[in-house]
């Protein structure tokens, strides 16, 4: 059955995957969403014989229905290769009380590598399927891994250019550095005096600029984003956890029958939102845990009903969690409001002009299989110690963010069923946070800790750590919020 997309504030578009994920934002600021989640067609126990490859497959062409069936192995296969350095692509490993899935084994070391590796080559068949002969311009604001992640799928992709907005001073050092040093012709990074917030929100802002998108036009661009707003970062996030549930369950780990909470750490939401896909296509998940960190709005949503903005911005030690405006939560809205798209806009119509809104009761209701806790800094580092010194296995901040929730979600409902953590980024990318949790001391030369954290765990220095010890620094603009605009056209030239 054909799948199409329409927006979560309404308008009449009816329209493919591909010319979807070609647009990234609908025309009135809205997500685009599909008009209904299919249902996996082989079981646990079939895809439990197949490699991540061949479960994306089975996985995404159910949701991208206008692209051919060679068209989708072909920008699988580029996309999960050897930039991965596991065959697995995404392994899971038993600890004593949860499974970790590993999603940072791509070339920038945080879990946005899975879905950004595919989908350059997702847009690029979708210009190409649509004849547009503009040259497709990325617009992305990023926590700190999504501008990596992005700036490393669409170097020098013909046809495109990427330009990523990020605050400055508002992510890890070795986050920064991944980005202000990347190659390629056609990029470029920005700093902007605000937050993360700030800058999603002026992404949003010149998606909507229709005298920008004129000037962009008539100069043969085309707007388009590598967020999770966009529909083919969204749906390559799916896979991952019909992947888990499917191995776990070909290894006996997870009984016919048995449902697998699964622990996300929390920002922009689409991740955890990717989890919600995928439970509702039939893999068997139960709980989906969302774990926050200090900036606990989505913690308080879950639990009040009130998603409320109005409150101080945090910097935290997992500053890929420091959001106060998670975009993807509107495909929530969406859904929960009985697919109203009035509803859900009057909703984004009351975050934008106050700040907060209300969901009512029957909404609340309908979010039952969804669990939020917080852990603060001290919490963290606390349980990257513990799992070291009980397991010798080394947390990220974020993924620790979420393993402590799950210590709490425990405690506090006494479910004693079997959890899936989803472990974002490799412990090198945030050594500041890690050493100081592991030994007490820390320091400010990110690569002498990485050299220290290397002597005290034994895990090899991913490759995209010694890539940029040296690297020269291609990007060192930063601006104020109100320039982004500016900025574009200063890009493009126009």
């Amino acid at each position: 059955m054909q799948v199409y997309y329409h927006s979560t504030r309404g308008g009449d578009e009816h329209i493919t995957a591909s010319e979807a994920i070609l647009k990234g934002i609908a025309p009135d600021g809205g997500l685009y969403v599909p008009d209904h989640i299919p249902v996996l067609e082989k079981s646990m126990k079939e895809l439990a014989d197949m490699d991540y490859r061949e479960i994306a497959y089975e996985v995404m062409r159910l949701f991208l229905t206008d692209y051919t069936a060679q068209e989708l192995r072909d920008c699988i296969s580029r996309a999960y290769d050897e930039k991965f350095d596991t065959p697995q692509i995404a392994p899971i490993v038993k600890k004593h009380d949860a499974f970790y899935m590993e999603l940072f084994h791509g070339a920038t070391i945080a879990f946005k590598d899975m879905a950004l590796s595919i989908l350059p080559h997702l847009m690029t068949a979708a210009a190409v399927k649509q004849n547009c002969s503009n040259e497709i311009v990325i617009l992305t604001a990023t926590s700190g891994d999504t501008g990596k992640a992005a700036l490393a799928g669409f170097a020098d992709v013909p046809g495109t250019r990427i330009l990523v907005f990020y605050p400055k001073g508002g992510v890890s050092p070795i986050q920064e550095l991944q980005m202000v040093t990347q190659k390629g012709d056609n990029t470029c990074v920005v700093g902007i005096r605000g937050n993360f917030d700030d800058a999603q929100t002026g992404v949003k802002q010149l998606f909507a600029d229709p005298e920008l998108r004129a000037e962009a036009e008539e100069a043969g661009f085309q707007f388009s984003s590598a967020n999770s707003i966009n529909i083919g970062r969204l749906i390559p996030q799916v896979v991952y956890y019909v992947y888990a549930c499917a191995k776990l369950t070909g290894s006996g780990e997870l009984a016919e029958g048995e449902l697998l909470n699964v622990a996300v750490p929390t920002g922009n939401f689409g991740n955890i939102l990717a989890g919600y896909y995928a439970k509702l296509m039939g893999a068997p998940i139960g709980k989906l845990i969302c774990a926050s960190n200090d900036n606990k709005v989505l913690v308080d949503f879950f639990r009040t009903g009130v998603y409320d903005r109005n409150r101080e911005f945090i910097l935290t030690t997992s500053p890929s969690m420091d959001i106060l405006v998670s975009s993807n939560l509107e495909r929530l809205i969406y859904r929960i409001a009985g697919e109203d798209a009035a509803a859900a806009a009057e909703l984004m119509k009351q975050l934008s002009e106050k700040g907060s809104y209300r969901i009512t009761e029957e909404m609340q209701e309908r979010l039952s299989g969804f669990y939020g806790n917080y852990a603060l800094q001290p919490e963290t580092a606390d349980k990257i110690r513990r799992e070291f010194e009980e397991d010798h296995y080394v947390l990220d901040p974020h993924t620790a963010v979420a393993a402590a929730v799950c210590e709490k979600y425990r405690a506090e409902t006494g479910d004693d069923g079997k959890i899936l953590v989803v472990s974002t980024a490799s412990p090198y990318k945030f050594v500041r946070s890690v050493l100081p949790a592991l030994e007490g001391a820390g320091g400010d030369d990110d690569f002498a800790l990485a050299d220290r954290l290397r002597e005290l765990s034994g895990i090899p220095e991913p490759p995209a750590i010694g890539q940029i010890r040296n690297a020269a620094v291609r990007h060192n603009r930063v601006v104020e919020r109100t320039e982004m605009k500016d900025a574009v056209r200063a890009f493009l030239g126009l």
